[in-house]
């Protein structure tokens, strides 16, 4: 009986909660760029060590392969592209005080110290670690708004604590820095910055349990006693100082707030923080509450814990903002108070994918506040939010993806379904956005679709505004807005005005014509993080068009499978966003998150069951590198909780669930509503992936899909696994829907022609998608109608003309298409001696003389790209001239890794063999200046003869030791030889 109850005892002892199986360092290692430290789900302090400052691995403050920390800070972005935050760095230590950082290779030389991972534990809510360079033991913990700090020192004279003002995860632009001693227990300040967010504002109150023996201010070079009186400067650290005996513990209370220094003492006395082992349990607990909300079964260890850790990561992001009392820095930079809590970092164009459409089965009381904080930020700054942080609209990313997270909600029943007010208050919100001119927005909604020669990222942005523009129409429609569901639901449709249905892809269009050449696997500036094969399948409001369009299920099938499979590689820019590779999908990257769970709707479940299988087990690991790309604020670690779970949200919006296939025996899902949903598998195994039947509630169930109500209403769902793929999901009935049915639009025509430019004459056709489509024409500038002139055969120009195009179907007018071809002097040519890149030609050898400029953004297809060599180009004039300047127009925008030439030189030749050098251009542009800068390198009155004319400029070749991409090779952007 003894025996028994010991071996009962010991078994309960190995139990394992899920909090247990939360570990911090997945993503920290690679590309994955999570932090470690301490915080609560959605909290506002991120309380975690820093490792290192400008590193695109480094964007969360700490890498995995770091040996040395700098300090630790309390905010931090997790999972993100670009790095910010880092702000009010706190480092102790012993000894002569240091208040540089130091380098990784001379730790000696600053504060920074060694560590090991031996020596370092990260779990839900607390981090600690030794600093092997002054043996002192730090452990970190939080409260909702509160970092708290356990130091505990070795026997010193002097131990200290550093608080570094100017220090942060990215050299931001220092505003002001502020400094002030309270007493001989706390300091309190502030930091003003740009960086990512363009004004952030960020206030701390930190009060220490042991009374300083010293205070020093450092501003500049100057170091001076401590006092009441505030410091202000741009570059500010104080340093403490107190006597400290073997093992002694010294705790650090931080308050933040992004309104003032009261609001950051409010937010600390508010949480009533009584002493570190609470605290440190009561944030355990906080995370035990809301990862107990799904219970899960089965699965190995390793399995656990990537489930728990990628649900961890999912409940981190959007972060608290407002106080304590309610205050909160709104959108137009001013402090206002309410009785909702608001929230920052809205990492949109990810997580409306999977992560919000998770949170609205899990949390959604939170969801609501997320929500809030949207409607708040377009009241007060005018629009609803693309990529926002700490108070500020980046405008990362594309499209206006707070859009589909309000709308799934709405539609999902996270409001009531009467609350007409807050849904017509919705849709003013997402009107300001869509009707809006930024971005491409005025062209799209003229022409039908973002042009590339008018805009970057056009592919891109044509498909994302498509697919919110449908979120709109729906909600409109809802509430019998007629008027704006119609016009939206148009929109809805214009990714088919980019559709080539003779190659079956998306493709830019610039001057009405499909850009040429055409390579599916090419990363370039038409697309956004990706090649078109990551966007092909981006048409989640609309899948039965794009089976349509591809030409039924059996070839939209074929070209799942090519995108899976195919060995091609890619090619074009290289992108560090695009990684985890399975054929052309890239799961590491967002736009692919969907595109496995599509051949649901062909009717062939199985194959995307074994890719979902394939990188759940292969791109997910518990390691540190366990992460294939950016966690990007939730969204790589919802997918994986959605799938893991069997179904994903292929298109939010639409309240359904495209079924997978499960990794766990049973999982539970606590609903807020106090009922259970249940997701069992009966016969699972790492050989049984394909679903053989389904029951729901004891019922058969033949869909592949599940609808947001069954999981509301609570019960159970059982998969029956099997070895090899069944008949289940194959029946048309069983296949999930996605389709516009309504106001159905006729595509817009397009051009075809061998160049813009030309010298005698230019043949240039007028096609259409469609092959029912009739064309009609003008060449005078007038909007063509009916009316107009048919076309019928191929238009031979012999002048600079501008074409306007309409294509009608069953009596519905495409959108006009417009194509200006232009008549250019002949007798020149050019000869280009250094290749310039596929992506950014320009229109070709020809484009540099064809008297077209490039504007302000290289992506636009307008700027001729070099990469990592001189430019040098020759211009044949024909003939003998007078020449009496020459000028060559170039780019910069160091954040894309685009120089100014360090030095431009023009020379002429009468043979093209001897050359004498008019002159030598310097740049006088500064490397590190920002945006999208131009420059016209040239030499004036010449009053020279030549035929032959040479433009050499030199390359920077590889970017600058201070730049992000130090070491890899860099651009020069040319646009425009004008000779005169």
């Amino acid at each position: 009986m003894l025996f028994a109850c010991s071996v009962l005892l010991a078994g309960c002892a190995t139990k394992k909660n899920p909090v247990d199986y939360v570990d911090p360092l997945i993503g920290t290692g690679a590309h994955g760029h999570t932090y470690p430290g301490a915080t609560i789900p959605f909290g506002m302090v991120q309380l975690s060590p820093d490792t290192r400052i400008d590193s695109w691995d480094g964007c969360s403050g700490y890498h995995y392969s770091d040996s040395t920390i700098l300090g630790f800070s309390h905010t931090h972005l997790s999972g993100t592209g670009v790095g910010d935050y880092g702000d009010i760095r706190l480092m102790p230590t012993i000894g002569d005080v240091l208040f540089n950082p130091g380098t990784e290779s001379d730790p000696e030389s600053g504060y920074r110290s060694r560590f090991s991972h031996d020596n370092e534990i990260a779990n839900a809510g607390f981090y600690s670690v030794i600093l092997e360079d002054y043996d002192i033991k730090a452990e970190l913990t939080v409260g909702e708004r509160t970092g708290y700090h356990k130091y505990t020192f070795p026997k010193s004279q002097k131990s200290n604590v550093i608080i570094d003002l100017t220090e942060s995860v990215t050299s931001d632009v220092i505003n002001e820095l502020g400094l002030r001693l309270i007493n001989d227990t706390t300091i309190a300040g502030y930091r003003k910055t740009q960086g990512w967010a363009y004004d952030q504002w960020i206030y701390f109150y930190a009060v220490f349990s042991k009374p300083f023996d010293e205070a020093t201010f450092k501003y500049g070079d100057q170091l001076v006693e401590a006092s009441n009186e505030i410091i202000k400067a741009k570059d500010l650290k104080v340093a403490v100082s107190f006597k400290t005996e073997d093992q002694e513990e010294v705790f650090v209370k931080v308050g933040i707030s992004a309104t003032s220094i009261q609001g950051a003492k409010k937010n600390l006395e508010a949480e009533k923080l009584i002493d570190f082992e609470t605290s440190k349990v009561e944030a355990r607990q906080l995370w035990a509450r809301s990862l107990d909300r799904i219970k899960v079964e089965g699965g190995s260890e390793a399995d656990l814990t990537k489930f728990y850790t990628a649900y961890y990561h999912s409940l981190l992001a959007p972060n608290l903002f407002s106080d304590a009392d309610g205050s909160y820095r709104g959108h137009d930079a001013k402090v206002h108070r309410s009785n909702k809590k608001m929230y920052t970092v809205f990492s949109l164009w990810d997580t409306f994918r999977g992560l919000h459409p998770l949170l609205t089965i899990t949390e959604q009381e939170k969801t609501r506040e997320f929500i809030s904080s949207m409607l708040d930020m377009h009241e007060k700054g005018g629009l609803l939010p693309v990529w926002e942080l700490a108070g500020n609209e980046t405008n990362c990313m594309i499209g206006y993806h707070s859009i589909p997270v309000i709308y799934d909600a709405i539609n999902k029943g996270v409001y009531a379904k009467d609350d007409i007010e807050l849904q017509k208050q919705a849709l003013e919100a997402m009107l300001s956005s869509a009707r809006h001119d930024q971005f491409g927005l005025k062209h799209y909604r003229k022409e039908g679709y973002v042009p590339a020669g008018k805009e970057g990222e056009a592919v891109s942005k044509t498909l994302e505004y498509a697919y919110d523009d449908w979120c709109i129409a729906q909600l409109a429609k809802s509430i019998g807005e007629n008027e704006i569901y119609n016009e939206f639901i148009e929109r809805a449709q214009f990714w088919k005005n980019i559709f080539d249905r003779e190659n079956g892809f998306v493709r830019g269009r610039m001057n009405g014509e499909f850009v040429k050449p055409f390579d599916p696997t090419e990363v370039n500036f038409m697309l956004t993080e990706a090649n078109t094969w990551q966007y092909n399948f981006f048409m989640p409001h609309d899948v039965s068009a794009l089976i349509d369009y591809l030409g039924g299920e059996l070839s939209f099938i074929e070209k799942l499978d090519e995108l899976f499979y195919t060995e091609a590689v890619l090619s074009g820019r290289h992108q560090s966003d695009i990684t985890g590779l399975i054929g052309q999908y890239a799961h590491g990257n967002e736009p692919s998150h969907h595109m496995a769970y599509l051949y649901n709707y062909a009717g062939a479940p199985w194959k995307g069951a074994e890719i979902i299988r394939r990188v759940l087990d292969e791109l997910y690991t518990e390691k540190p590198d366990g992460l294939c790309g950016n966690e990007d604020c939730g969204q790589m670690s919802a997918w994986y909780v959605l799938s893991s779970m069997g179904f994903y949200p292929v298109c939010p919006g639409d309240n359904i669930y495209v079924i997978g296939t499960p990794i766990f025996d049973n999982i539970t899902i606590e609903l807020e509503s106090g009922k259970q949903f249940a997701i069992n598998a009966t016969g699972l195994s790492k050989d049984n992936i394909y679903i053989q039947s389904i029951k729901h509630n004891g019922v058969d169930y033949p869909y592949s899909y599940i609808t947001h109500q069954m999981i509301e209403e609570g019960g159970e769902i059982e998969f029956v696994m099997g070895s090899k793929p069944s008949n289940w999901g194959v029946d048309k009935s069983a296949w999930p829907k996605s389709e516009i049915k309504d106001d159905i639009i006729t595509e817009t025509p397009y051009f075809e022609s061998t160049s813009k430019t030309f010298t005698k004459d230019h043949k240039v056709e007028i096609l259409s998608i469609n092959c029912e489509a009739e064309i009609y024409y003008t060449l005078d500038g007038s909007i063509p109608t009916t009316e107009s002139k048919s076309y019928l055969k191929p238009l031979k120009l012999t002048k600079s003309s501008k074409i306007k195009a309409i294509a009608v179907v069953n009596n519905v007018t495409s959108r006009v298409v417009e194509a200006e071809y232009l008549k250019i002097p002949g007798g020149r040519s050019i000869d280009i001696k250094n290749a310039y890149s596929s992506q950014y030609t320009a229109g070709g050898d020809i484009g540099l003389i064809d008297f077209i400029r490039g504007g302000e953004d290289f992506r636009t297809g307008s700027w001729q790209g070099y990469y990592g060599v001189d430019f040098q180009v020759v211009i044949d004039l024909g003939k003998k001239q007078n020449i009496n300047s020459v000028s060559g127009g170039f780019l910069q925008e160091q954040k894309s890794w685009i120089w100014m030439p360090r030095y431009v030189e023009i020379l002429i030749s009468d043979d093209g063999r001897n050359y004498t050098k008019l002159g030598k251009i310097e740049n006088d542009i500064e490397d590190k200046a920002q945006g999208g800068i131009t420059r016209e390198f040239g030499l004036s009155k010449l009053n020279q003869k030549a035929r032959f004319v040479k433009v050499f400029a030199k390359s920077i070749e590889v970017c600058p030791e201070w730049h992000v991409g130090a070491g890899n090779k860099a651009w020069i952007f040319v646009d425009e030889i004008t000779i005169k």
